[in-house]
């Protein structure tokens, strides 16, 4: 069982790491800036909390929906 739990957190992992690289290129900015718009979304904290099954969306509709938390922002 705990296998299973690092195989699913290091997945999880590698889909944040995506959604950076796809936020970075759609927004035409650098990946460290990407980072931390990623990591201070609210879509980021109901992603790492796998009860609301964000992780299921694609890569592409979260980063829709981190592009629509910054223009809600402005």
């Amino acid at each position: 069982m705990n296998e299973n739990l690092l195989i699913n957190e290091t997945l999880l992992q590698m889909k944040f790491a995506r959604i950076i690289t796809l936020l970075s290129e759609r927004l035409a900015i650098s990946p460290q800036r990407a980072l931390d718009i990623f990591y201070n979304s609210s879509t980021y904290r109901y992603l790492s909390q796998r009860m609301y099954h964000l992780h299921n969306m694609s890569d592409a509709y979260l980063v829709d929906e981190i592009v629509l938390e910054l223009q809600s922002e402005q």
